[in-house]
Formats: structure tokens, sequence, C-alpha cells
């Protein structure tokens, strides 16, 4: 059956509105029983999504369908995984649809580490706010009167302080070792995605290639017609001793190698 042609109704024009952010745009196409390409076009010209913000709403929403997707929701809140997602559209999405699924897993490891570093960097934060209101309460408690002071208060503060302290070099030494991991693992999957490319981009480059320079270069096509006419040489020599009688080590005489042109008739 035909997909629908035309404009598309008002119930139609609905319907895209309130799901485009949420469904692909064949998912959206199929729901329809439209054409995939006139259902891009009118949330490009109509909604003001590009053909780009849309692919990274698909790969978004692709990731929520992937098996490891209940494994994540487990690892991280809300807030994190809104990250996730929108660092996973923007990336996938410029792959083209040409990822790998070791690529996949590279790319997510990837954006958890990110997720990783912004959590330590929030935390630090937090414990710096925490060590700026312990020392007002320490500085407000000193400048009472000495037989005023609670001096087991203030200790306590002042321990406090020093335990988010260390735990700020911590903090600070996890994020750099996170940021390392990042940065390599984003180097190796540039570099694993530049070899395949260009693996691919040889073997298109291969047969043009070979084909153009053999037109434009008289010396290649005399050196590589020298080479077929040896190996034509050398299969007829050696396709004649083949064909010669042979004694085996039973006694038998036979030709080795036997085809219509070849076999010697009437012995």
């Amino acid at each position: 059956m035909a997909m629908k042609k035309g404009r598309f109704s008002k119930t139609e024009q609905v319907f895209i509105r309130e799901n485009y952010q949420e469904m692909s745009v064949s998912q959206i196409a199929t729901q329809l029983d439209r054409d995939p390409d006139s259902v891009d076009a009118y949330i490009e010209k109509k909604l003001g999504k590009t053909k780009t913000a849309q692919k990274e709403i698909e790969a978004s929403y692709e990731l929520k369908n992937r098996p490891y997707w209940n494994e994540i929701i487990q690892q991280f809140n809300e807030d994190e995984l809104e990250i996730i997602q929108y660092h996973w559209g923007r990336i996938i999405s410029q792959f083209r649809d040409d990822v790998l699924p070791t690529e996949e897993l590279q790319v997510l490891d990837a954006i958890k580490l990110e997720v990783l570093m912004n959590r330590a960097l929030k935390t630090q934060q937090l414990n710096m706010t925490s060590i700026q209101s312990y020392e007002l309460k320490v500085t407000v408690e000193k400048e009472q009167s000495p037989e005023l002071q609670d001096k087991d208060y203030i200790f306590n503060l002042e321990r406090q302080i020093a335990v988010l302290r260390s735990a700020q070099e911590t903090l600070g030494r996890d994020y750099k070792d996170l940021q390392t991991k990042k940065a390599a693992m984003l180097k190796d999957l540039k570099a694993t995605r530049e070899q395949r490319i260009k693996r691919l981009e040889d073997s298109k480059q291969t047969f043009i290639g070979w084909v153009r320079n053999l037109m434009s270069n008289p010396q290649t096509r005399a050196e590589l017609g020298t080479e077929m006419e040896k190996m034509r040489l050398a299969v007829n020599k050696e396709e004649e001793r083949l064909t010669e009688y042979h004694k085996y080590e039973d006694s038998l005489v036979d030709q080795p190698f036997l085809t219509p042109d070849t076999t010697k008739g009437g012995e």
C-alpha cells in the first residue's frame, strides 16, 4: 500500500509536535504512514529542528533501548543521566550511523568518565563551601574571650576542616586521573576510527587509483605487461611439463595434468 501524500493534516501536525523530541523520524513516519523525508523536512522547517539535532534526539532515544541502559540508570542520578544522554546524542550523531559495538562502549565509557569528573568537581565545591562555613564558625568562636570559648567545639570544627581539606586533595587527584583516562580513551577511539576509515578509503582508492595510474603512466603499463607476459609463459611451460607422461612409483605411466586439450590418446 502506498504511503499517504500531500500536506500534513492538523491531527498529523499535532502528533509530530508532541512526539518529535521523543520519537525518531522513522517511527513518526511509520505511525503516520508517511515518507520519512517529508516528516524530516516538516520538523526542520516548521519546528526549527535541524537534521543534526534530530539525529542527536534519535541517538539519545536509541541509548535507552540498549541492554546496558538498565545498568546505567542504577549507577547515576537523574541529572547525570540527562548529561549522559546529551553527550551520547552529540557524539554518536557525528559518526553518521557508522559505529562499531566496541566503539559504542568506548564512547559510553568516555562519557561516564566525564560525568564522574563533574561529580568530583561538584563534591569539591560542596567541600569548599563547608570548609568556609566551618572556618567562619571557628573565627566567631575564637573572637570571644578565652573563658567563654568552647574549646571542644573549636577542636571538632578544626578537625572537620582538616578532614575536608584532605578529601579535597584526594578529589583533586581523582579528577586528574579521570581526566587522563578520558583523554587516553578519546585518543584511542579517534585513532581506531581513523585507522578504520583509512582502510576503507584505501580500499576504495585501490582499484580506481590503480587504473588511473595505469592509464596515465606508460612505463607502469609496460612493466605490468612484461610481468603478465612472464607469468603467461611460465604457466604455459609448467602446463607443458605436467602434460608429459610420468612414471609413478607403482610403475603406472600417465599424465599428471589431464584436460580435454592435453589428453594424449591412443596410448
